[in-house]
């Protein structure tokens, strides 16, 4: 029997080693992903980099939106659908880390704020769960 190969990844050693310093900043930050690196609080994921290697950052509405007047970003797009959420952080911004460090810190609250993360089959099994056992 041969072993599955994990898919490689796409993304250039040099903005990953970029993604990697930003994480870095912040010690309690946990950096997850093979092939897709992101982070995320409460399940909630609040940064990744695309499968090209573009910082993808999460922000509340405010902030976003002053980020994208300062820094000419716009709303990333992955597939073809528009993540609201979401700022497609320019190429040159990534390599200023002290300059995205505070926008690190925005992200990471405002995924708190989220909440926690509960998918419908967690949900419908307690909704079961619930429930009085039917009488026979």
């Amino acid at each position: 029997m041969s072993a599955k190969k994990k898919p490689a990844s796409t993304i250039p050693a040099a903005k990953l080693a970029l993604y990697e310093r930003l994480i870095a900043t912040d010690p309690t930050i946990e950096r997850k992903g093979a092939t897709v690196p992101y982070t995320s609080t409460n399940g909630k994921m609040f940064t990744f980099l695309s499968p090209t290697g573009e910082l993808r950052i999460r922000l509340p509405d405010e902030e976003r939106e002053t980020f994208m007047k300062k820094y000419r970003a716009k709303l990333a797009v992955s597939y073809g659908i528009v993540q609201k959420d979401f700022v497609a952080v320019p190429a040159a911004l990534l390599a200023r880390t002290a300059e995205l460090k505070p926008y690190l810190a925005i992200s990471r609250a405002y995924g708190e704020r989220l909440g926690t993360k509960t998918g419908i089959k967690r949900v419908a099994a307690r909704a079961r769960a619930r429930r009085p056992a039917a009488k026979p």
